[in-house]
């Protein structure tokens, strides 16, 4: 059996690690950075999902030899101009607090219409510190009245995707990573992979 191609994903966020792992399966051995605790904090200083992912995956890549993927997603809601966006791990006031985002997003969102949102992700795929790839995903979805659901993280719990009348955290994992804006993503970064692009094993 050929050895899997390694790829370290530009996170500490142990979630999202997971879901990418269960996303791509067999495919790779994935890692994250915790992995690697001589690499720095890269801080995200952008002001698109773009322009965060990219400065993670390029400031991992010159400092770690192989592929790294770097993500960053957010949820994008109409009625608050596009908010949270990318301060959406840090809404509620404390960074990757989920309940404290949640709950603001309830404030927030208190007597407006409509309910509408997406959930956004950009994915860079950089190795030697140049980016090889970039890969994107959304799914449209409303921000529920009240949270539900124990699976997930995040704002699962008040989301619920288009075409669904329960949130992302309600239809559980294996739902999700068939229609996550991040499972989108992932899939079309596999397409380019199994035409024999970018990973070398």
């Amino acid at each position: 059996m050929p050895k899997q191609p390694r790829l370290i994903i530009a996170t500490r966020n142990a979630h999202k690690t997971e879901e990418i792992r269960h996303i791509l399966g067999y495919r790779f051995e994935v890692l994250d950075v915790t992995s690697f605790p001589e690499l720095p904090e890269i801080e995200e200083t952008g002001t698109t999902f773009l322009e965060n992912a990219r400065l993670k995956a390029l400031g991992i890549s010159r400092r770690i030899d192989g592929w790294v993927l770097a993500d960053d997603s957010g949820l994008e809601v109409d009625a608050l101009d596009g908010a949270p966006g990318v301060w959406s791990s840090s809404y509620g006031g404390e960074e990757g607090n989920h309940s404290r985002n949640n709950e603001r997003l309830m404030r927030e969102m208190a007597g407006k219409a409509p309910r509408t949102a997406r959930f956004r992700c950009t994915l860079v795929l950089a190795k030697d510190g140049g980016e090889r790839a970039v890969f994107t995903g959304t799914v449209e979805g409303a921000i529920a009245k009240s949270p539900s659901g124990n699976g997930g993280f995040g704002y699962d719990p008040l989301f619920i995707p288009t075409g669904h009348s329960a949130t992302m955290a309600d239809l559980g994992a294996a739902v999700k990573s068939t229609l996550s804006h991040r499972a989108k993503a992932i899939r079309d970064f596999v397409a380019e992979v199994e035409k024999g692009c970018f990973i070398d094993s």
